[in-house]
């Protein structure tokens, strides 16, 4: 039940992956038109006097630029 009502919001597949302090979500979401897109987000979990917050900072990728953010990201690996 849960799945369709993720899949109502827009949300097809999320995908979670930690890496130290921070936390990266790759999630692919549709619009209304059924167009596919990317979001992917760095959240790092910060102090603060009250207790702790989360920082996002999210990246909207749209399908027309996938292989050109593809081939950036790929030299850059490549590069390091």
């Amino acid at each position: 039940m849960e799945d369709i009502k993720d899949h109502e919001k827009g949300e097809i597949y999320s995908k979670r992956v930690r890496a130290g302090k921070r936390t990266y979500f790759f999630d692919v979401k549709s619009t209304r038109s059924n167009d596919y897109y990317l979001t992917i987000t760095e959240s790092k979990r910060r102090f603060k006097d009250d207790g702790y917050f989360y920082e996002k900072h999210k990246i909207f990728l749209y399908k027309e630029d996938f292989h050109k953010f593809y081939e950036a990201l790929k030299g850059s690996i490549e590069h390091v």
